[in-house]
């Protein structure tokens, strides 16, 4: 039977890896390992429970710390579990520091790599995110594009074989989970919201969080929107917040901070909001696939589609814009199927096995 050894780290891989996990394990012998990256309760345990993922089969216990500290932590431990293991194959996702370990751990154990989510990037290279992709893309000998898009900027770089458009398991996870969100999440009833009632925001980018005065600005803007704003608190702002002891310092108060919320939850709060302000590229997909207005708290993004279809606008970290765009943005009728037909991680899987 093949082995595949995925490997995770982080909350958005956490659910990309649902679907793909589920779909594998009819068919494949999988190995999980969890770098660790992200790892309090709120953005990691919480996923695997709501998301019905199987307990790693390791679990690195890495943690935070700078990019080179954490990746090359995380290099030599993943090196020691492919050295004990030797799987056919390992699978890596998205674009964090855990990707990055793990491509290049296997292809020095002359182990083959696919990559979920390849092919996208912001053309931004201050972001790490960018890098790891890009790195993880040429080190890749499966690439699994969730756009037609994605394709073509692989074909740029000379990237053709291996390529596969598979769709976006995201939208797997999406279409899974939103029936159970609907059952079970009661966050609305517990925040005292009712839907069209508020905006939904996430800020964790180190553009917007590194900077201690674009920090508070944008908390400000964000207090002085006309409805109020749910913030779920990634730990990274959190700690910036607290470092800095920053606070909303305008008259009017609409930002309501919460604890991270678990996968259901934010599916639920997505789902119900008027609007939702985000720097996170996961977010503008779902925000997307919610059918809900997406303003984007930064300059570029991966996800060029979402703003083809008029559905997501760019505003940086300018006040002037986010206040402009939540008052006039409204997007067109038409809400095209830009991320396939929710059935990736199969497509996913049959690849694999044919390449077994």
């Amino acid at each position: 039977m093949l082995t595949i050894l995925t490997i995770v780290g982080a909350r958005p891989q956490f659910i990309k890896a649902a679907p793909v996990s589920r779909a594998l394990r009819r068919t494949a012998r999988e190995l999980l390992v969890h770098t660790g990256q992200h790892y309090d309760y709120g953005m990691s345990a919480v996923f695997f429970e709501e998301l019905a993922l199987p307990e790693p089969d390791y679990n690195l216990g890495i943690g935070s710390g700078s990019h080179g500290k954490q990746t090359g932590e995380m290099l030599i431990a993943i090196e020691e579990v492919l050295l004990s293991e030797r799987p056919d194959r390992v699978l890596v996702y998205g674009d964090t520091n855990s990707t990055l370990a793990g491509a290049l751990a296997a292809v020095k154990l002359h182990i083959p790599v696919a990559h979920v989510e390849a092919g996208l990037r912001s053309f931004n290279r201050a972001m790490p995110e960018e890098h790891n992709r890009v790195l993880t893309d040429h080190a890749a000998d499966l690439l699994f594009c969730p756009t037609r898009h994605a394709v073509d900027l692989l074909a740029r770089e000379g990237i053709t074989r291996g390529v596969h458009l598979t769709g976006d398991v995201m939208l797997d996870a999406f279409l899974y989970n939103t029936a159970l969100a609907e059952q079970r999440s009661t966050i609305l009833d517990a925040l005292g919201l009712q839907p069209q009632t508020y905006y939904l925001a996430t800020l964790h980018r180190p553009a917007n969080t590194d900077d201690p005065a674009q920090l508070q600005t944008l908390l400000d803007t964000l207090a002085e929107l006309p409805l109020p704003v749910v913030l779920p608190l990634h730990p990274r702002t959190r700690q910036r917040i607290e470092l800095h002891a920053l606070a909303p310092k305008s008259k009017i108060q609409n930002l309501k901070i919460i604890p991270p919320v678990g996968y259901l939850d934010m599916l639920l709060l997505e789902r119900r909001a008027r609007l939702i302000l985000t720097d996170s590229g996961g977010v503008q997909k779902e925000a997307y696939m919610a059918g809900v207005p997406c303003v984007t708290l930064r300059d570029e993004t991966e996800w060029v589609e979402t703003l083809d279809a008029g559905w997501n606008i760019l505003v940086g970290a300018d006040p002037d814009r986010i206040r402009a765009a939540v008052r006039d943005f409204t997007p067109p009728a038409e809400h095209p199927p830009l991320y396939g037909d929710g059935h990736a991680a199969d497509r996913i899987v049959e690849i694999l096995m044919a390449r077994g």
